[in-house]
């Protein structure tokens, strides 16, 4: 097969399991909480990465890890899975599935505006147009339409889906200085979070095993969104030529993930979702457009939730 048929094929794969996953988080919520959720959702994906990594045969990478990149590990694994994933679950468990994937993309203007002082970026004045496009995007869904009143749905589950961006951009901007190999690194992520997490399950009370419809749905998100799904993506940036026309596949993903919420979820479909998608999608491409990119930063995923 073509490589750029190949690349097609993973991306399309990863897109495609990134469309299921708003669907799925609200499904598993439903069972647990997002504590409980993302501590066995870790598990899984500990446990398909380490099947992926015995496939590629690259366990040996392992013990050529400096003590400085086990030190990073541990920061790198308290911001992702542990911080961010317990702000978008906390944010999924209070919005309706359609509000918080729609917030949860805001994600990438976020790491361009940080880019700025923390990489030098430069900040172009189509920057700051895509950001007024993208935010009023945001503010359409977090009113429900009712942007002059200022009356926020849930003042708190929007806040918490945007913190969510910050520290998920954040995460990238320190991934530029990364130099562990991909898969390997992000299975040393989950596995050195594993303990943070029993610690806030405990500290919650919610260490138990949910259940079997909890299970499952964990294990759903833990081996799709947080395992193959960037495996793939990886995968699809390592094959092609033409990063730019495989990275636009995500555009399809909102729009997949929205008939999902509607049909599985059976959440009534509200105007101002629409409409503020499109104003952050708009703001997203016009992004797009930034001459300055992240030059060091390593492929990656283009989150979906």
């Amino acid at each position: 097969m073509h490589q750029e048929r190949k690349a097609l094929l993973y991306a399309s794969s990863a897109v495609a399991m990134w469309s299921t996953v708003a669907t799925a988080f609200k499904i598993a919520l439903t069972e647990q909480t997002p504590a409980q959720l993302l501590f066995w959702a870790a598990v899984s994906s500990v446990l398909i990465l380490s099947l992926v990594l015995s496939v590629q045969k690259k366990w040996h990478l392992l013990f050529k890890l400096s003590p400085a990149q086990w030190r990073w590990s541990l920061l790198y694994g308290a911001l992702n899975p542990t911080l961010y994933y317990l702000l978008l679950f906390s944010a999924y468990n209070r919005l309706p599935a359609q509000e918080a994937q729609a917030l949860n993309y805001t994600w990438a203007l976020t790491l361009a505006f940080l880019s700025v002082p923390f990489l030098k970026q430069r900040l172009r004045p189509l920057d700051i147009v895509a950001g007024i496009v993208c935010y009023f995007g945001v503010l359409v869904i977090a009113t429900r339409g009712q942007v002059f009143d200022l009356n926020f749905s849930d003042a708190t589950g929007v806040s918490l889906a945007l913190i969510s961006t910050l520290v998920w951009a954040s995460y990238w901007i320190l991934n530029t200085r990364d130099q562990r190999e991909p898969v390997l690194g992000l299975w040393l992520n989950f596995v050195l979070a594993l303990p943070l997490l029993a610690i806030v399950n405990l500290w919650q009370g919610s260490l138990l095993v949910p259940s079997w419809q909890g299970i499952a749905g964990a294990a759903y998100v833990g081996v799709f969104e947080m395992g193959l799904a960037f495996v793939c993506w990886l995968q699809a940036m390592r094959l092609t030529q033409q990063t730019a026309k495989i990275s636009n596949l995500i555009f399809l993903s909102p729009f997949v993930s929205l008939i999902l919420i509607v049909t599985l979820l059976d959440e009534p479909l509200y105007p101002s979702t629409l409409v503020g998608l499109a104003f952050i999608l708009t703001g997203l491409f016009l992004q797009q457009f930034k001459k300055n990119a992240l030059k060091a930063q390593k492929p990656h995923t283009p989150t979906s939730r």
